[in-house]
């Protein structure tokens, strides 16, 4: 029951989850485009009353006319539309679906023994220490870097050397999956953190002033542009982290961390080229085709560096010894029964007998044969003369006698 219940939640969180990032990625893409795309107001009454940027735009079926403002509007609307919960609530479910499916079960899915044998609270502890530490190197970087001269390129270098450090560490420290996962949500708790501390605070302050008639600190919009920016660019390296939990060939690999690093600086790169081609189009920037370039050029190589090793030739077909359905079910009964037996149908698979294991042989033919993922962080110590074994078996039609 409770293997099934945590099945429920996973799922409805991961739905959530999904439901959520959506929007505040969404809302942060456009953002980043209408930045990129703001020409100077034509009317004489905006810019007179310190606007900075237009945009006129069409879409389902009616024109719009954002305008911006970059330190304060003339006048304080009586409404006015916040954009935080959107990344609260992604934060939120993302914790909560990482406990649900790491630190409720990490002699599972947070510790692979072959990688780092440890205990499960010192695992979980350090864990969580991750979230913490990142966000306050990181935010000691903005601070002390930030406002100094090339500030941003200082930063940028001192965070994506900092990424670089935590995703080899994690990768040394955590089963695979589990520190692919672990540096997404590192990262994303920084940028949930960015809103949380600076951005929606730096906001507040400015309506604050307002309402009292106060002149505003444009300090306060610099900082929250600064941050806002800074997580456009983390965008496509947290997605792919999240993503790759599905894909054992990338976490799998004996140099998962550099797995990890050449991908995210594959989507912070193709990020850069769709940030800057807004302005390409209004004549601000040149092309930004390098960008784009530079990130599929990593992918490619990525691509290259993963393919799977050709077959060590052998004896011919006919000369191999046939693989019995004997051999299969031993294996199978030492390393894969314990989750998929009598007493625990994990997934609602059972493989402790031939009828069901045939049933399955495709799914076990995949999950430990092709992708290697089960079983998981190799907890049972299958090895790769067993994992040949059950290729054989299927490729030979998975017989039962």
């Amino acid at each position: 029951m409770e293997t099934y219940l945590l099945d429920w939640a996973n799922l409805l969180l991961r739905w959530l989850h999904v439901i959520v990032a959506i929007a505040w990625i969404g809302s942060s893409f456009y953002f980043v485009f209408l930045d990129s795309s703001l020409t100077p107001p034509e009317d004489e009454a905006l810019r007179r009353d310190g606007a900075t940027g237009e945009l006129w735009a069409v879409h389902g079926g009616g024109f719009y006319h954002p305008v911006k403002y970059a330190v304060s509007p003339p006048q304080l609307p009586g409404h006015l539309h916040w954009f935080y919960w959107e990344s609260y609530s992604t934060w939120l479910s993302g914790f909560a679906l990482f406990l649900v499916s790491y630190l409720w079960s990490p002699t599972v899915y947070l510790i692979d023994p072959q990688v780092f044998d440890w205990s499960p609270p010192a695992a979980i502890a350090t864990a969580l220490a991750f979230l913490v530490v990142f966000w306050l190197a990181y935010d000691a970087i903005c601070r002390t870097l930030g406002q100094t001269k090339n500030g941003d390129a200082k930063v940028g270098a001192a965070v994506a050397l900092l990424v670089v450090i935590a995703a080899l560490l994690a990768t040394s420290l955590f089963a695979g999956r589990a520190a692919f996962l672990l540096v997404g949500a590192m990262i994303a708790t920084a940028m949930s953190a960015n809103v949380f501390f600076w951005i929606i605070p730096g906001q507040r302050q400015v309506v604050a002033a307002l309402k009292a008639g106060q002149p505003v600190d444009p300090i306060h919009g610099q900082r929250g542009k600064q941050r806002s920016v800074h997580n456009t660019y983390f965008t496509l390296p947290v997605v792919f982290a999240m993503l790759s939990n599905h894909y054992s060939f990338t976490y799998a690999h004996p140099h998962n961390g550099w797995v990890l690093i050449a991908m995210m600086a594959a989507g912070a790169a193709i990020r850069q080229f769709f940030v800057l081609r807004h302005g390409h189009k209004l004549g601000r920037n040149p092309h930004p085709w390098k960008y784009a370039a530079v990130g599929v050029v990593v992918l490619i190589g990525v691509i290259v560096w993963l393919r799977p090793a050709p077959p060590v030739s052998s004896a011919p077909a006919a000369a191999r010894p046939a693989v019995s359905a004997a051999q299969v079910q031993a294996v199978v009964a030492q390393r894969c029964a314990m989750c998929h037996g009598e007493a625990l149908q994990s997934k609602g698979v059972r493989l402790d007998n031939p009828a069901d294991l045939k049933r399955h042989a495709q799914a076990v033919y995949q999950q430990a044969v092709v992708t290697k993922l089960m079983p998981m962080n190799n907890a049972t110590g299958i090895t790769d003369e067993e994992r040949a074994l059950i290729g054989a078996w299927f490729r030979a039609g998975a017989p039962v006698e």
